[in-house]
């Protein structure tokens, strides 16, 4: 009999911790050869997620219902490392607490490994539901990261996925603290399919991500990815100088000419505060990826657990 571990990031979902259970076990009564345990990150949840959770291991045991609960909110892709860093078994999926990656996909989703495949994610194709700026805003993210970078991320692809635990063990194996899941799996490569499913409403209470969390997300995955900005401003210093060297040129023509030099001191000083704007937005960016650096440097654990009933506390 193979085993499956289900890693389950959560943060504020009290609501759905014993229904995610309930729903996980309804779909593995029906699947027969296959044995289940769930492995809950609490992400220093401020509600009672983590009681929930106990009650459930005191209720099926420790084998069946496996913890990990972080002493501060660390971040969903900490939770997920903290997750993979700890599974067992054949096959490890990752999913949601609040159960808008349904369950009943698992068995199509094992079908997929049990042909050969490597992993298999579940890709969205609708948004029902979704404010129409967060969608546009994605799909737009999508594009641009897969133009700027060697990832090929599907659009609309969750993190809802399902792989041997070989593939686990090599994002594990991947020591950078800044982590972006998306770009991670893609690039330990190995084979994956998707199947699709539409759009599902929470179970219960709301989502913990904002627009500027999101937007935020989106960021750190692209400069954990993507080297283009720092190309971009060695090409942008050079038609700088192109153009100043262009508009010297034809200032020294003109008075040989005789022709009366520009004087508008207005349109001098734009063009200072335009190549001054320019100048500190680059600095920024290359501080971005110093402080990246930084932080690499400094080796702090990616997550520090307070309570756990596996063992492990620090990593």
């Amino acid at each position: 009999m193979k085993h499956i571990e289900i890693i389950v990031p959560c943060y504020n979902e009290q609501e759905c911790i014993a229904k995610l259970y309930i729903e996980v076990n309804k779909v593995f009564s029906q699947l027969s050869g296959y044995s289940f345990s769930l492995l809950y990150i609490n992400d220093g949840s401020s509600d009672d997620t983590l009681v929930e959770i106990q009650k459930l291991a005191s209720d099926y045991g420790d084998d069946k219902i496996r913890y990990i609960s972080f002493a501060r909110n660390f971040g969903k892709e900490a939770a997920i490392y903290a997750g993979f860093e700890n599974c067992q078994g054949d096959y490890v999926a990752l999913m949601d607490a609040d159960l808008q990656h349904p369950p009943a996909l698992l068995p199509d989703m094992i079908a997929k490994l049990e042909e050969g495949h490597d992993c298999c994610g579940a890709r969205r194709v609708s948004r029902n539901g979704e404010p129409i700026i967060r969608s546009f805003f994605s799909r737009g993210f999508y594009r641009i990261i897969n133009k700027v970078t060697s990832m090929k991320l599907v659009p609309g692809g969750s993190d809802y996925r399902i792989m041997t635990k070989q593939m686990a063990d090599a994002i594990v194996s991947l020591s950078e603290r800044e982590r972006f899941i998306k770009g991670i799996m893609s690039w330990v490569g190995f084979d994956t399919v998707w199947i699709e499913y539409k759009n599902v409403e929470r179970f219960a209470g709301n989502s913990k991500w904002s627009f500027w969390g999101l937007a935020r997300y989106a960021w750190h995955g692209f400069v954990s990815f993507a080297t283009t900005p720092l190309r971009a401003a060695i090409w942008l210093g050079i038609c700088l100088v192109s153009a100043t060297v262009v508009y010297a040129v034809i200032l020294l023509k003109n008075t040989l000419s005789g022709v009366r030099a520009w004087e508008d001191t207005t349109t001098i000083l734009l063009l200072l505060m335009l190549i001054g704007g320019v100048i500190i937005t680059l600095l920024g960016v290359i501080g971005e990826y110093m402080a990246r650096i930084y932080l690499e440097l400094k080796g702090r654990p990616i997550y520090i657990a307070k309570a756990s009933n596996i063992g492990k506390m620090v990593k």
